[in-house]
Parts: C-alpha cells; structure tokens; sequence
C-alpha cells in the first residue's frame, strides 16, 4: 500500500488530513505541534507578566520606608508574582515543549489524546486570565502564592481576593492533570516501533517521571484548595482551630504538593540538559543508566521533603530530624546527575555556542542553589533562616538556575526546529550576560539581607536596619536582567521574522525529532520510523529521506483516519493500530462551559455553576460522537507487510491507561481527604465529639449495595459477546443500582450527618459522603453512555473499550466508598 503513492502525493494526502486551516478555523486546532506552541508562548506572556510585578516589588524595596505602592497593593503584587510565576509560566512551558517535542522524539505523529491538550490550553488560558483581570481590577489574592490559614480565611480575607486564587488556580489545574496523563500514556503506548522504554531518549524519562509526580503530587493541593473554598463559601470549618479544624491541614496539604512541585519544575529542564549536552560536547551522555535511576529516585525522595517548610511550627524533633536527613538525601541522585554531565563536558569537545554558554549558566547557579538547600535542611540553621530574604534567594536560585537557564538553553538549542531560521546570535549573547550578571547581583545578595534579618513579605523597612544599599543593589541588578529577558524577546522575534532558513539537524543530533523537517508539518513523519537504538540517526543517517518517501509504517493515508502505532509498554513490540480525532471546536467550547462552572463558584451564583456543570458533561459526552468503529475490522495493513488491530478492538489501548492514570490521580486525592481526616483526629484537641457521631447504617448498607451491583453487572454486560440484548439489560440495570447509590448518599448526607458547620469532624465526614455521592453520580453517566453506544452499534464481543472504562470507574468506586463508609462509620466506634 506504501508504495502506491508519490512522497509529494502522501504529503498532500497527510497534511490535508493532520493540517489546520487558518482564519478562525485554527481555534479548533488539536495538533500537538500547534498545541504546544500555543502553550509556550501563552507561558512566556505570563512570565513577561510575573517579571513586570518583580520589578514593581524591587522599586517597592529599593529604598526604605518607600511609598511607591501601599501595603494592600503591594499584598497583591507580591502574591500573583508567585502564583503567575509557579502556576501560569513554569508549569505550563515545560508541557508545552513536552507536547511539542515529545511525538517527534518518539517517532510518533501526534499524542494520545490531542483533543484533552486542546482543552488543557483553552483551561489554562481562561484561569490565568481570570487572575490577571482581578489583579487589573484591584482583588487579586493577597495572602501569599501558599495562601496560609488562617491568613487567607474567610474572618481575615473576607473579600473575594482569596475566592480569586483558590478557583482560578484550580480551574489551571484541570490543565495541569490532563496535560499528565497525556504524557503518560503517549510516553508508555504511542512510540515508534522497536522503540523499548530502554531506546527511549533519555528526556522522555525525565518527562515520564514528571508526569507521574504531577499525578500524585496535585492532588492534595486540588483538595485543599477545594475545602478551603468550601470554608469560606459555606462555613465548613475545617481549618479553623475554634471548631475542630487546624491550620496547619492546610500547609500539609500544600506543601504535599509545593515541594515536588520543585522537582516538577527542575527534571524537564534537567531533561533537556540530558538532550542538549551530549550532542554540544560531541559525546554520548556518560551514565545513562545511572541517570535513569537517580531520576527515579529525585522523584520518590520528593514526597518526603513537605516537612522541610514546616521546621518552625512545632513538629516534633523526631520528625523534624527525620524530613531533615530526608532534604539532604535527595542531594545524592541531583549530584549524580552533575556529575554525569561534567563527565561528559570532560570526555567530549565542547562547542562554543550559544545554548553552550546557558548551560554553563545553569551549573553554576543550580549548584548554589543546591548549596544553599542543603544549609536550610539543617534544622537550627532554618530556624533562623525561615521566612527571611534568604529563603527567597535560595528559591530563586534553585528555580531561576535550575529551570530558567536550562530553558533558555533548549529555546535557543530547538529554535532552528520550531521556525526552520537560524539566529545571529549576537543578541543571544548580550542576553546571556545581562541576565546571568543581573540574576546573581539581584538575588546573591538577598543572602546577605537574609542573613540580616530582613523578612520576606515586607513592603517597607527602617533606614536605620542596615538593608537600604544592599536592597538598592539588587534592584538594579533585577532591572539588568530585565533588560536581558527582552533582548531574548527580540533576538527570538527576529530569528522567527528575518532569520536564514536553517537546514535539517544543524547541531548532528542523533534523536528523531531532528528527522522530521523544519520546521515541522502537520503530522510529523509521513511514515513512522523503526527504532533500534537510543540513536536512530547515527545508526541511519538516510532516515529522514526513507520516512518522507512512505518507507515506514503507515507509509499512506486511509479512510481519512489520523493513524499512530502503540507499542507494548516495556518493549518496542506493535500492539495496535490508534486512530485519533479529528480537529474540533469541541475543547473550546467545552473550556468555556468549564469557565462559566468556575465564575458561577467565584461570584457565588450557583445556579450558573449548575448550568455550567451540565453543558461542560454534555459536551464531553459529545467529543465521542462518531468515535469509534461500528463494526469490526480485524486486523488492518499498517505497512511493511505487517497488520494490528485497531485500538478499540485492543485489551490496553491508551484510553483505558488513561483511566487508569486519572483514577490514581483521583485515589490520591481521596487519600488526602482521609489523610485530613486522620490528622485532624490525631491533633485537633477533643475529636471528634460524641454528639456528633452518628449511625446511618442502613444508607450506608444501600450505597454498598448499588454500587456493587452497578460494578457486578457492568462485568457481566463485558462478558455477554455479541448477545446484545442482555447486555443492554445489564446496563440498564447498572444505571438503575447507581441511582440507588446515588439516591442513598444523598440521604446520608441529608438526614444523618450532623450539621458540617458545626465541627471539622462533621465536615470532613460530609466531604467524604459527598466524594461517594459524586462518583456515584458520574458512575450513572458511564453505564448510561455504555447503553448509548450499545444501542447505536459500537459495542461487540470485540469492542468493549467503552465498557471496560465504566467498569474500572465502577471498581474504584466501590473501593473508595467501602473506605470511606470505614472510616465514617467504623474508626469512630473503635476509637470512642
């Protein structure tokens, strides 16, 4: 079939079919390649945001007793320079390049899902955008981007300010997730064939980790966010110390999600100081392995760090001895890291180039931010040192030196890729310095005012305490950087303009992204590559020229299907045929329903975040419309002689990893509202109280039972064959036990609990009843769909795909809520 085409026919063919037209049609663009540019430049928007409010903040502090801005503004500033800067530009860059880049490097066309990318976008824009116009118009959050209890409460933040952070900031988060488990399962399933995770390139396993620390990392701080939104709207009182809660939950809850959220940050840009290094210094990276594994290892060590900013609020010293060990052990797997790279800067013959010289930028910066990181893990030192300018060098530091560099470094490195011009460079040059000199003029000497004693969060200071010069310093020296991140906005504009075309692979990289032209089309490969090694170009320096002329797999167009090819998830073996969707204006429209739920929460017009809640599941409902096959296929040519089954035909096709990845994420978020529970139960005094425990045995009885019912006869609908009838039966009957279920949790939560207003006890057991009532609730919406698509022919013996996923949802379910109903029923009988 691959042969019966031309290289220039199959491009048509191909890019007709992947291509996005221009005008307003581009909106409803799912590409990978324009998804990603998308993110990047929004993430570098909100960076030129976060750099203008820094630059308000070291005018504020340039000089003693200063008035330029007032303690309510400066509150704001000082708090979205955070957010802006943690939530809206680094998260968001490192997905973008991974949405980019990540196809082309596994020698795929596109991700797993490129309709979730889309409304990952869309998500990530409007909940930025709803915390820049409330900055605009004076109610931005004013507690601080970790937004302490009870500082940010309802008695001491009783605006709308806080509502700002908590819903915008959650609304970015859908993004966040989604933009995980796209990695996830793109990285385990959809690589080119031969390619085993060992022949991976050695980013996507920094990219692979991320994401699975992205999964169990936000969670806890979705949740947080969610109770502390709850606490405010509706006087659930579960960090109020007063009625049984502690404010303390909150900052667990957050830094469960802050400190990985460190290492969220530095292992991609560490990732592509593993790509860029070796093909600048003309040597192979020395200890990939190790590398591997010391990656690993930064991301399992992460989880136990959250204590290292919790020293001075009264953890026992056991505890504060064991975080302590635990904050310098991470240190070993980062310096495996270093140490690899200098070897192989030592081992090879490094070229002067540009990305060279921010990279070089990166080590000496990130290596003192690790020294210093390692002096804040020593507890009596912290104990000093907390909460002073100090620490907030030392995040810079570790940020700046660790992310910033590292990514200016790749921008300039793969920019040849994304706009196929070279640059001049000169300005690159000029940029480096002013930023590099800036930087640490600008935040090595916070060290020093740190060391003074001076607080971090302050607007204004006495003469007479010694900071004025020092401060003075460092605000000039964060206006030279300035000035050098906007010559890098000119330098980058003018490449894109006016640059010379750039040839394929100007740097003799060895990795597959450089097989694809540049810059690249629609659908990345017009056939899919056979992978072999860890350096596919090396071992055929032809491959592009074979690709473009269709002699891979899927060499041809079909059906006007987007086809990819998933592999085994260990080995490179071809296990099925993927055909994804099509380009839609669906992601938008439903990000903007996702939008009108979340103002309707903000502006506390619920009836509109009712309204909004059930257009955005309609349409989520409506992205599967015409997805799928109504018949089956059996196996279909894919090229070279070989066949494979079409993904909906498959055991473990993506979107059923998918699920699987989107209910650890949500397990981890239910072990946090049972780890609040516990917590609460352990430090709060005189908890719970007797009148508040109850029974409600017999709710609970009927909640178990339609939701074993509903998971036992979406089972037996799988197992029925082609025998449609029972098991459309079936389903019916699984919806019809889930509206029991749901029925049920109602009623619990109605008629049994106690008030929630009146105890954090009381509160959190009703978190837990309304968590089942939810899942419940949505579980009726996948036995219903499940129905649908039987009715409609996209159910077989063979095609099960649809009810595979509602049975794991209705797995979980149950599980969770048998947990759930332990914990609200059974621990307080134990332990009364």
């Amino acid at each position: 079939m691959s042969g019966e085409i031309s290289p220039i026919r199959l491009h048509k063919e191909l890019s007709r079919i992947w291509g996005t037209p221009p005008g307003w049609a581009r909106l409803s663009a799912v590409n990978h390649t324009v998804v990603g540019r998308r993110f990047m430049l929004a993430a570098f928007i909100f960076f030129a945001i976060g750099g203008l409010l820094a630059m308000i903040i070291r005018v504020q502090l340039a000089t003693p007793e200063s008035t330029f801005i007032g303690p309510e503004i400066y509150g704001q500033i000082f708090t979205m320079h955070g957010t802006v800067m943690m939530f809206l530009f680094a998260i968001p860059m490192f997905e973008g390049m991974a949405l980019y880049l990540l196809p082309k490097m596994l020698g795929s066309r596109d991700l797993a899902f490129p309709r979730l990318s889309a409304y990952g976008f869309w998500c990530y824009v409007f909940g930025g955008s709803i915390l820049i116009l409330a900055l605009l118009a004076g109610v931005a959050p004013d507690a601080g981007w970790f937004m302490y209890t009870p500082l940010s409460s309802g008695r001491y933040s009783p605006g709308i300010n806080a509502d700002v952070w908590l819903i915008g900031i959650t609304f970015v988060e859908i993004s966040a997730i989604g933009a995980a488990i796209e990695i996830v399962v793109t990285i385990l399933k959809l690589r080119a064939p031969g390619m085993s995770l060992a022949r991976m390139p050695i980013m996507a396993w920094y990219l692979l980790v991320t994401a699975l620390m992205m999964l169990v990392g936000f969670p806890p701080l979705i949740l947080g966010s969610i109770l502390l939104e709850v606490e405010r709207a509706f006087d659930w009182p579960f960090f109020d110390p007063t009625r049984g809660g502690d404010a303390l939950l909150w900052q667990h809850l957050f830094w469960l999600f802050g400190h990985p959220e460190v290492y969220i940050i530095f292992l991609p840009a560490a990732g592509a100081v593993s790509m860029i290094l070796p093909v600048l210094a003309r040597h192979p990276l020395i200890g990939h392995n190790w590398i591997v594994v010391s990656v690993i290892g930064v991301g399992f060590l992460s989880f136990g760090l959250w204590v290292h900013h919790m020293f001075t609020v009264g953890i026992p010293h056991l505890g504060q001895a064991f975080f302590s060990a635990a904050s310098m052990l991470v240190a070993i797997p980062t310096g495996v890291q270093i140490f690899a790279w200098l070897g192989t800067l030592m081992a090879g013959r490094p070229q002067r180039v540009l990305p060279m010289l921010f990279l070089f930028g990166f080590f000496f910066v990130f290596v003192l931010g690790g020294l210093t990181g390692v002096m804040l893990a020593v507890v009596p030192f912290n104990w000093q040192a907390h909460d002073t300018h100090f620490v907030v060098a030392h995040l810079h530091y570790v940020l700046v030196g660790g992310f910033i560099f590292p990514m200016l470094a790749a921008a300039y490195y793969w920019l040849p890729h994304l706009t196929g011009r070279e640059t001049s460079y000169h300005l690159g040059y000029v940029s480096f310095w002013l930023i590099f000199i800036g930087f640490n003029v600008t935040f090595f000497l916070m060290h020093l005012t740190g060391l003074r004693g001076m607080p971090r969060r302050i607007e204004a200071y006495p003469a007479e305490l010694g900071w004025e010069t020092l401060n003075l310093i460092s605000s000039v020296g964060g206006f030279l950087m300035a000035i050098g991140f906007a010559l890098f906005a000119t330098d980058v504009t003018l490449q894109m303009l006016y640059g010379r075309r750039a040839r394929r692979n100007p740097w003799r990289a060895e990795t597959l992204e450089w097989a694809t032209p540049v810059p690249p089309t629609s659908y990345a490969f017009a056939s899919l590559p056979v992978v072999g090694s860890r350096r596919p170009l090396e071992d055929d320096p032809d491959l592009p020229r074979k690709l473009a002329a269709g002699e891979g797999y899927l060499g041809f167009a079909r059906n006007n299907w987007m086809e990819v090819l998933s592999v085994s998830t260990g080995g490179g073996d071809i296990d099925h045929l993927v055909m994804l969707p099509r380009r839609t204006f669906l992601p938008l429209w439903t990000a903007l329903a996702t939008g009108v739920f979340f103002l309707g929460l903000l502006f506390k017009l619920y009836w509109l975040s009712g309204i909004g809640l059930i257009v955005t599941v309609g349409l989520l409902l409506r992205w599967t419309k015409g997805m799928g096959l109504q018949r089956d296929h059996g196996p279909l040519e894919i090229g070279r002689g070989e066949s494979a089954l079409a993904h909906y035909e498959a055991d473990y096709p993506p979107s059923r990893w998918a699920m699987i990845f989107a209910l650890l994420a949500d397990g981890i978020l239910f072990g946090s509202l049972a780890f609040a529970l516990l917590f609460l139960w352990v430090v709060a005094p005189a908890w719970p109280p007797a009148d508040l425990i109850s029974g409600g045995w017999l709710q609970a009885f009927a909640l178990m039972a339609g939701l074993g019912a509903s998971a036992m006869l979406t089972r037996r609908a799988i197992r029925s064959g082609d025998d449609a009838t029972p098991r459309e039966r079936s389903l019916l009957l699984a919806a019809a036990t889930g509206l029991m279920a749901v029925a049920a949790a109602a009623l619990f939560f109605m008629s049994v609990l106690p008030d929630p207003t009146r105890h954090a006890y009381a509160a959190v057991t009703a978190a837990l009843v309304v968590y089942c009532l939810v899942h419940a609730a949505v579980g009726v919406i996948f036995s219903a769909y499940g129905l649908y698509r039987s009715k409609t022919g996209y159910v077989s013996a063979a095609r099960r795909l649809d009810l595979v996923i509602a049975q794991h949802w209705h797995d979980y379910t149950f599980a969770t809520a048998l947990i759930a109903m332990v914990l609200v029923l059974v621990v307080p009988m134990v332990m009364t």
